[in-house]
């Protein structure tokens, strides 16, 4: 195999599975590497995971990837580029070690910290300052959450970081952030930077001094270190660059650049985002420093998408093969029982929700002639309709163009990217890309050692793999599913406030 002079490694460590791949300086794929992370849950609400496991998993994947790529691979990478998810919490000592599990965006341990804060002059007030009101996996959250059960771990931790930067911790021993994890909880909106303001709102002013400094999300922030290229066959020296949350990497990566353009991502997260050219403030949604200066990420967002077809396959017993996301075969048994009105619904809510409101995850309209099918159709509509209401949350004060991008697990599947044009009326174009956050980061490594002029350079260009027009049948059922799931959702309320168990919250 001949490989390109000079290429790129992207790194996307999602909330399960971490990817490594490797580009070439125009974006195209060379070779990858993957791994998973299991999620631990030791008690109700909990969603954790070990750091040691997300660096082990890291280091092995760039290996894998290495090693698929050849043995004259690792001198050709010109710089390496970080993603990974947003929120949650990795908290490591002086040491740079953990001092406790991490803490991942799909936790709701601090549920009753935000209840405290909801109605209160905090909760406006925060919202005018960052463009976002905290949710229960935010790190704000978390850290004022933690401030009360488990203060010797704010106690112990010098630094408090996102995935991304535990792992460019490991990598290169220094510590940094960039502007689009920075303003998860603590950014002003508008001036950027840390604001002593909403760190002394939530309580949390005594840690102004453990939040990494913030560089510019294509700065090389630092060098593969010695032990960490023995783990993954880097050559150490190779500059590591800052890198973006992965919902930013993700744009990048299948070209949703342009402001007023509808990006969706479904993945463990239901992501829906345009990127503005000034801040709309609206509690249902979050409004974050964007890769580029002078604009910004516009996002709504619920840990409610394709994580359900993952619980569902691992809680129903399915085949291995059908264990990795979306297949083909499901696909198929799908779109066989496509015909005909929704029979079964389901509200994807089994990780949360985008409501403040108790909620959880159900089947409602179960007959005994219904089947595995029925359930797939149920659930995969579900997972589409929970992104149409962000979706239309967004087009209600932002002005969007007609055309929706899909990346994420539901991308790979054919049936269900048509879902998503039919329940969201709209056109929905698949980029030819498997890896879209793994390449954004990629592409902001090339343009930090002057690969590419810049992330948007029209050599990294992406074709389209498939274009999916609404289909006016299916338009009118998913309609009528919209609305009988929204009507559900509000007579279920009560329901689902009774069945929340006693000290889950706690």
């Amino acid at each position: 195999m001949t490989l390109a002079r000079e290429l790129v490694l992207g790194v996307d460590a999602g909330h399960t599975v971490t990817k490594a791949v490797l580009f070439d300086a125009t974006g195209r794929a060379v070779a990858r590497g993957t791994g998973t992370v299991p999620l631990n849950t030791p008690r109700p609400r909990w969603v954790e995971r070990e750091m040691d496991d997300v660096w082990r998993t890291a280091h092995e994947a760039i290996a894998a990837c290495l090693a698929e790529a050849g043995p004259d691979a690792a001198p050709s990478v010109s710089a390496v580029g970080l993603t990974g998810h947003g929120d949650g919490l990795y908290a490591v000592d002086e040491r740079g070690r953990p001092v406790r599990a991490a803490i991942v965006a799909m936790d709701t341990r601090a549920e009753p910290v935000l209840a405290e804060w909801r109605g209160t002059p905090l909760w406006s007030r925060v919202l005018e300052l960052s463009g976002t009101v905290p949710f229960a996996g935010s790190p704000a959250a978390l850290l004022a959450w933690l401030a009360r059960h488990e203060p010797d771990v704010l106690q112990r931790a010098r630094w408090l970081l996102s995935c991304k930067d535990w792992l460019r911790l490991r990598l290169t021993g220094a510590v940094a952030t960039d502007p689009t994890d920075a303003s998860a909880s603590f950014t002003d909106m508008r001036q950027g930077g840390y604001s002593p303001e909403l760190l002394d709102l939530y309580g949390l002013g005594s840690l102004a001094g453990r939040l990494p400094h913030v560089l510019a999300c294509d700065a090389v922030s630092g060098t593969v270190a010695r032990e960490a290229a023995a783990l993954t066959g880097l050559m150490a020296g190779t500059p590591v660059v800052t890198g973006s949350h992965d919902v930013d990497a993700a744009a990048l990566g299948i070209g949703a650049t342009t402001p007023g353009e509808l990006c969706l991502i479904a993945g463990s997260f239901s992501v829906n985002q345009v990127i503005s050219e000034r801040p709309v403030v609206d509690p249902r949604w979050q409004v974050r420093r964007f890769v580029r200066p002078g604009r910004w990420m516009t996002m709504s967002t619920s840990p409610a998408s394709v994580a359900n077809l993952e619980w569902f396959l691992q809680a129903t017993g399915a085949p291995a093969e059908h264990r990795g996301g979306v297949h083909e075969a499901i696909g198929r048994e799908v779109e066989a029982h496509l015909d005909g009105p929704s029979e079964v619904l389901f509200h994807p809510f089994v990780y949360g929700s985008p409501y403040s409101r108790p909620t959880s995850g159900a089947f409602l309209g179960l007959r005994g002639w219904h089947g595995r099918g029925h359930l797939l159709r149920a659930l995969m509509e579900g997972v589409v309709l929970n992104h149409r209401w962000h979706v239309d949350a967004l087009c209600s004060k932002l002005r969007i163009s007609g055309v929706a991008r899909l990346t994420g697990g539901a991308a790979r599947s054919e049936v269900w990217s048509q879902m998503f044009a039919d329940a969201l009326r709209r056109p929905v174009v698949v980029a030819d890309v498997e890896e879209s956050a793994a390449r954004g980061a990629a592409l902001l490594a090339a343009t930090a050692v002057g690969l590419l002029d810049d992330v948007t350079d029209p050599r990294a260009a992406i074709p389209v793999l498939r274009r999916h027009e609404p289909h006016a049948e299916r338009v009118a059922v998913l309609d009528e599913a919209y609305q009988v799931y929204r009507e559900a959702l509000e007579a279920l309320g009560p329901v689902w406030a009774r069945l929340t168990a006693p000290g889950a919250t706690d």
